[in-house]
């Protein structure tokens, strides 16, 4: 399962960052945010940081998990 995100891409409009996943719009960063996000993108993978800030990073046994009866 799992694997690493992709179909993430983003667009800077001034002081505003548009995250888009596979087209849609997901999200979108203005101000300390925005700035945060493009200095991270120099150190981080961009894929994987799109998919955190999007919070489309859970995606592996998470939602099982919280099914289990022991969690009930």
């Amino acid at each position: 399962m799992g694997g690493q995100p992709a179909g993430f891409e983003y667009l800077v409009r001034g002081d505003e960052v548009r995250i888009s996943h596979h087209g849609s719009h997901a999200t979108t960063l203005r101000g300390q945010a925005a700035r945060q996000f493009l200095d991270d993108l120099a150190y981080d993978d961009g894929q994987l940081l799109m998919a955190k800030v999007t919070g489309n990073d859970k995606r592996g046994n998470e939602r099982t998990a919280k099914q289990h009866p022991q969690r009930r």
